[in-house]
């Protein structure tokens, strides 16, 4: 038995695979610790795993804050300063959490776990979630803040390599607090945290579908594809299960845990083009008024939340934020996806969704009720986005993410 601790930090996108692999590294015999924020604790803890609160804490239902931060064009700057702002309370927190840990996880966002690591000179492996934080040169990424520089990429690895290094020094500035504290942890200048400074040099866990990226070159080489975690919890409220009884498959909309709080108006142009299409649809809104009217169509059914892994293979096609969590789980339900990215990741992942056939990509600077009908009009009437969808969900419900990462770090653990 080991004594396992795994960061995250996020929204619950950011949580659900940790605590999958939580549970199957506990069903091993390890004693399985998640640090992270506090709002996290029932959950965590509902899985019979110890949980460790980190700083700093968040909240899903702070609109404004979400807000701010969900914001395709300073999003990643102003998580990166608010994140370094932290560093300290977040070190001493994972700190206290990893005195008796034999083995540290860390996510792509738990910065300070990393220099925790280091000074303790304890065993650590990383991850990443999605393939934007592997940053590679030859399979270059959508980024939110210039989409259009992806379009750049046949310039070929040494422009790329151009771009990155403009990046890279941008974030150091944004990462001033936590290179201070480096410093003053006697740990030296190391790599950059953003970029090659998250990995560890042991074990990299790339927690998704190798059908979503393929291994690059400029990966890491100790990267391990391990395919999609999936934490099942929860079940469909009866009155959504008799609303998808009681007629064809509904379109779903869905903005995951973190976008919802930042949707303007999405869900009121969503209404206008369902009702463009003449389908029945289910609208998650999470806890925020989105301004919908109190009295809907019978054919639209509103609810704050419901598990993705049961409504979303009911579903004729799914309207979401291609957030990683939410992405993974339209690829496994093998259903067309119409992708409206709101910041981070999220460009990326719908890019790849749209390359593979099973997507269309909508800006949600361009999202209104014309351009969304017509694009589910397509997804739903041309009979490719089904066929390749389910051949898509085929695969992924074959890969067993949750034991492939517990493989690893097992290994890991044995040598």
């Amino acid at each position: 038995m080991a004594r396992i601790l795994l960061s995250s930090f996020g929204s619950f996108g950011d949580l659900y695979p940790y605590l999958a692999l939580g549970h199957e590294l506990r069903r091993r015999g390890h004693a399985v610790t998640i640090a992270t924020s506090n709002i996290y604790r029932d959950p965590v803890e509902a899985q019979g795993l110890a949980f460790h609160a980190v700083r700093p804490d968040i909240s899903l239902d702070d609109r404004e804050a979400i807000a701010y931060i969900v914001d395709a064009r300073h999003g990643a700057e102003r998580l990166l300063r608010y994140l370094a702002s932290c560093a300290r309370e977040s070190y001493a927190d994972f700190l206290a959490a990893a005195q008796h840990a034999d083995i540290l996880g860390t996510h792509p966002a738990t910065y300070a776990s990393v220099l925790v690591a280091q000074k303790l000179r304890r065993r650590w492996f990383s991850t990443v979630l999605a393939p934007l934080s592997l940053f590679s040169l030859c399979d270059a990424p959508v980024l939110a803040e210039a989409p259009w520089l992806a379009r750049l990429s046949f310039l070929g690895p040494a422009f790329m390599r151009l771009l990155w290094s403009a990046g890279s020094r941008q974030t150091l500035r944004w990462m001033r607090p936590l290179l201070d504290l480096r410093a003053e942890l006697g740990l030296g200048p190391g790599e950059n945290p953003v970029f090659a400074g998250q990995h560890s040099p042991a074990l990299v866990l790339a927690l998704f579908s190798r059908y979503l990226a393929t291994p690059q070159p400029d990966w890491p080489r100790q990267t391990v594809i391990t395919g999609f975690l999936f934490h099942e919890h929860g079940e469909l409220p009866r009155d959504l299960a008799r609303f998808l009884d009681a007629g064809p498959a509904p379109v779903v909309f869905t903005l995951g845990s973190s976008a919802v709080g930042a949707a303007g108006d999405f869900y009121r142009r969503s209404l206008e083009a369902v009702q463009r299409l003449g389908v029945r649809a289910v609208f998650l809104t999470g806890s925020h008024p989105q301004g919908l009217p109190e009295v809907l169509p019978e054919d639209v059914f509103q609810v704050g939340y419901a598990p993705h892994a049961l409504l979303f293979p009911r579903a004729a096609a799914i309207v979401h934020q291609g957030g990683i969590g939410t992405t993974a789980q339209a690829m496994r339900s093998g259903r067309p996806m119409l992708v409206v990215p709101f910041a981070f990741d999220q460009f990326d992942n719908g890019a790849r969704a749209r390359r593979l056939g099973v997507a269309q990509v909508l800006y949600r600077s361009r999202y209104n009720a014309r351009r969304a009908a017509a694009l589910l009009r397509r997804l739903t009437e041309e009979a490719s986005y089904a066929r390749a969808a389910s051949s898509i969900g085929e695969q992924v419900r074959a890969e067993s993410g949750s034991r492939c990462a517990a493989d690893a770090v097992e290994s890991l653990l044995r040598s």
